[in-house]
Order: C-alpha cells, then structure tokens, then sequence
C-alpha cells in the first residue's frame, strides 16, 4: 500500500512539472515604424497646439450648429448604442472582478441509495450497524438516504496570475469601448457640421438661381419686345426662354437637395419632422486656420487610435490568460451544514457537518484544447496590431490629405472670385453691346450662363473649405 502512495505521489509530481513547464511561448509582436516629425504641409504651423484639443463647443461659432449637435449627440442611435457597449464592457470588468473572490452557494439536496452486498459501502455499512459502539439511532439504513442542508464554497487561488490577465483583458476592453464612444461622437459632430454646411450652401445656391431667374425673366421679356419691334427673331426669344428654363430646372434640382439634407438632420436628431433653423452668415466668414500641431501627440491622441491600442492591449493579456491556463490551478471547496442519513436528527446540532477540499489541478490530455485557444489569441493579437498600424496610417495620410486640400482649395477659392468678376463684368458689357447692336444674343446668353455658373461655383467652393475644415477637426480628433 505505501509503494502505492509512493509511486501515486511521484506520478502526480511528474505530471504537474510537466504541466508546468510545457507552455507555449508569447508571440512576438513586429516592430512600428515611428511618425514623421512634421505633416507634410508648407504653409501650416507644425509646431503649434492641435485645433483637435479645443472643444467643439468652441470650434464651431454658429448658434444653430451648436444647438443641432447639442441634440444630435443626445439622441442619435449610434450614440446611444456606444453608450450601451461601454456599459457592456464596465460590466465584464465588475465579473472579472468577482471571479476573484470566492462563491457560496446554498444547497438543498437529498438523495436515496441501495448499496449492493459486495460493495465498499455495502459491507461497511453491514459492519458498522453490527458494532456495539453505536445508538440504534445511528443504524445505517438500507435502503440508505443522505440529506444535506447547508452552504458549499469554491475559492480558485490565483497563483500565476491568470485571472489578473483576464481582468487587465476586461478592463482594456472598457476603456477602448469608451474610446469607441468618443469616436462615434467625432464622427456625428463632424457629419452633423457638414450637412449644416452644406444645407446652407444650397439656400444660397437657391437666392442666387431665384436672382438670376428674376434677371433672365426681365432679358426674356426684353427680347419679346424687340421682337414686336422687328429688331430680334423668334430664335433669340426661344434661345433666351430655354435659358430661363434651365435655370428654373436647377432650382427645382437644388429645392429637392435641401429636402433630402433637411430630412438627413432630422435623422440624426432621432426625430421624425422637425424645422432645421440655419443662417447664411457662416459663409460670408473666412474659414481660420486649422493648427495641426505635432504628428505623433496628434495622431496618439486620436479616439479611434486610442481604441485600437487598448484593443491591442486586451489582446496581449488574453494571450497571457491563454498561456497562464496550462499551469496547475488551486481551488479549495469548503462547506459547512446539517448532514444526515436519519431525517428525524436532520436538524438537531448532532448532524452538524464541516468539511474543505483543496487540490491542485493540471491540464494533461486537453492540452489540444489549450493549445487551439492560445493559437486563435495569438492570431487575434497580430489581427488587433495590424488593426492598429492600420489605424496609424489611416490617421497620417487622413490629416496630411486635410491639409493639402485646404491650401488648393483657398486658392481655388481666390481664382474663382476673380473669375466671378470677371463674367460678371463681361456681362454687363455683353448687355450694353446688345442694347447697342455690336453684339448678338448668343453672346449674352453665354455671358449670363457664365456668371451663374461661376458665382454657383464660388459658393460650392466655399463649401468644400467648410467642409474640409470640418474633416481636418475630425481628423486631429476634435469633437
């Protein structure tokens, strides 16, 4: 019998260093290429504070836009389901906490046994009830009942600090979802602004075809007239009607884009009907400046960065939790109660019942298990680092792509309102010289459409550096 025990216990340590000593490396994680020093821009101060860290309560000044992102950010879905996704998360990291400590639970159980005779607790029992040590209450029946009423406890020690892994894991989930949250909010400020932009955009595309409708109305009649007069043909005044209609024609085009925008805001404010309140005042100002500041404070303090790094970071301590399963784990399963076979002497302080358990447990043959899990958290940690180097990347170019367009289109901007003087001029001669005889109506006609064309033109050019602006504040994070 003891060479039994020996060879059990040796076994046991063999198996259990075995265990312990098998564990599969940490994969290792590649190296990142480190951000420029500056944005490629030469006309942007690199070296400044990012306008990213000014609150968008401030970055934008319009009253109205203000208002609307105020109740966009209160009421859209995806804001609330962000919100929804960090309660989730906060959650887990409260259950990975608890997994700390150990549980109780009470127990109600009875069961009803009939031993056979040539069984351990069979003959037992038979001997026991024929000893002379015992009260006749304590005679073991058969067939024999067991009834237990008390609390059962199981403690699991966390001695290589698996748990403390999955806890970090938990928690770096929480502060990415939170991350996640603060990105959705990026994104609806920015898209609530653009449209903004953009619905005021189109009313003054509207003011200026109504203008223009009015002009070639009063030209169309003069014409009519002159005709009456012998001194036009009936091609001019269809020349000059199919004009106004044209024009007429991209009003009803641009009304029917102001309802689409309208209706898109209403969306976003998580309401069905609603009167978009906007003033035009917005593009009458010059876009300021949008400072970049330096690429890797700007580019690390970015809310979709900053999530893919604490994604990162939970996939690490996953793989750790994953490696840190196949050590030998040690619980100890206490429990205290009322514990008897006679239910007459069920409740009486005779039956009391103390009694712990503790053991050490070592994964042997469901290490192919363990192994497929550490295996699918290592591809999840390369997935979740080039997730991350993605995001970098994606930052970079996303806020050097700003920038370039924001010096193009202010100089765009400039040659459009000369080119808008100029038509415009070009106009007011094209009409003296019809009026004179020393030019055709053609010639007015493409002098008209030219100054249309080129003043729509400046105002969706404005636009685009609205918008720009918008996306480059997006970009460096702020909203």
């Amino acid at each position: 019998m003891r060479k039994i025990l020996k060879w059990s216990l040796i076994g046991s340590c063999v198996i259990f260093s075995v265990a312990a000593c098998r564990t599969p490396q940490l994969p290792a994680t590649p190296d990142m290429a480190k951000l420029p020093a500056a944005f490629v821009t030469d006309s942007l101060p690199a070296d400044t504070v990012s306008s990213g860290q000014t609150g968008w309560q401030k970055f934008y000044t319009d009253e109205f836009l203000v208002q609307l992102i105020s109740e966009v950010l209160e009421n859209h879905p995806d804001q609330q389901l962000a919100l929804q996704q960090v309660e989730i998360m906060h959650q887990q990291v409260l259950q990975r906490r608890a997994a700390f400590l150990p549980t109780f639970d009470g127990v109600l159980s009875g069961s009803y046994d009939r031993y056979g005779k040539y069984t351990l607790n069979g003959v037992g029992n038979f001997d026991t009830n024929l000893s002379p040590n015992i009260d006749k209450d304590q005679r073991i029946p058969d067939p024999t009942p067991d009834l237990f009423i008390g609390i059962r406890s199981r403690w699991e020690i966390d001695l290589w600090g698996r748990m403390k892994s999955e806890k970090k894991a938990a928690l770096s989930r929480l502060l990415a979802a939170e991350k996640g949250r603060r990105f959705v909010s990026t994104q609806l400020v920015a898209h609530t602004a653009s449209l903004y932009y953009e619905l005021v955009s189109l009313d003054r595309e509207l003011e200026i075809l109504l203008k223009n409708i009015r002009l070639q109305q009063q030209a169309l009649d003069m014409v009519r007239i002159q005709k009456s007069a012998g001194r036009a043909t009936e091609l001019a005044v269809l020349q000059f009607e199919a004009q106004l209609v044209r024009t007429k024609s991209m009003e009803f085009i641009t009304r029917r884009q102001v309802s689409a925008i309208e209706n898109e805001l209403n969306f976003l404010c998580g309401r069905y009907e609603g009167t978009i309140v906007r003033s035009g005042k917005v593009l009458a100002l010059a876009p300021e400046i949008v400072e970049t500041g330096v690429p890797a404070k700007v580019i690390n303090s970015r809310p979709d960065v900053q999530e893919a790094e604490w994604l990162l970071e939970a996939s690490k301590a996953d793989v750790i939790a994953v490696k840190k399963a196949f050590l030998p784990a040690l619980t100890i399963m206490p429990y205290a109660g009322l514990n008897s076979f006679n239910i007459s002497k069920w409740f009486s302080l005779e039956s009391a019942a103390l009694g712990i358990v503790g053991g050490l447990t070592a994964p042997v043959l469901n290490r192919r298990i363990l192994k497929t899990n550490f295996g699918i958290a290592s591809a999840q940690q390369r997935s979740a680092f080039e997730t991350y180097r993605k995001t970098l990347l994606n930052a970079f170019f996303e806020i050097n792509t700003g920038i370039s367009n924001w010096r193009n289109q202010q100089s765009q901007y400039e040659m459009k309102q000369k080119e808008f003087l100029v038509l415009e001029a070009a106009l007011r001669t094209a009409n003296d010289l019809y009026i004179s005889g020393y030019a055709s109506y053609l010639e007015v006609i493409t002098a008209q459409k030219g100054v249309l064309d080129a003043e729509l033109e400046q105002v969706r050019t404005r636009l685009q550096m609205l918008q720009t602006k918008v996306g480059l504040y997006r970009s460096l994070g702020g909203g």
